[in-house]
């Protein structure tokens, strides 16, 4: 599956604190987004250990982007959301290191690989300001 609940909940995320002038807090985000708290919490978190994010301690703390959000795109959030590359299928990217080991005699490959390459250009072409607007 290309994208899940967590890139899902990500950029509905990222979306509110970009448009709010203050941080937010997980608990606002889950109010505000509908979103379970402990999921939401891990999902920020990983927003923040790979630099999407910047948390803020204290009374008027939570979550604020950490660069602008013109220059986040949704493939950098995406990948971090989920911990790792978002694919269409599980074929990898190099022939060897296919997941089945059948590379040399797999004639749907090519297709797949071109396939993921263009949704992954596209993503990295995209960015938060233009899903926010």
């Amino acid at each position: 599956m290309l994208l899940t609940k967590k890139s899902e909940y990500a950029l509905l995320s990222l979306v509110s604190i970009a448009k709010s002038d203050k941080p937010k807090n997980v608990d606002v985000l889950s109010k505000e987004l509908n979103i379970s708290k402990s999921f939401l919490a891990k999902v920020m978190q990983n927003l923040a250990k790979n630099d999407i994010v910047v948390s803020h301690r204290g009374v008027n703390g939570g979550f604020a982007l950490k660069k602008s959000y013109d220059k986040l795109t949704i493939l950098e959030i995406t990948t971090a959301a989920e911990e790792k590359n978002p694919s269409v299928f599980e074929c990898s990217p190099s022939i060897n290191s296919c997941p089945s080991d059948i590379a040399n005699t797999c004639t749907i490959w090519p297709l797949l690989n071109n396939l993921q390459n263009k949704i992954n250009v596209f993503l990295e072409d995209l960015t938060l300001k233009d899903i926010a607007s």
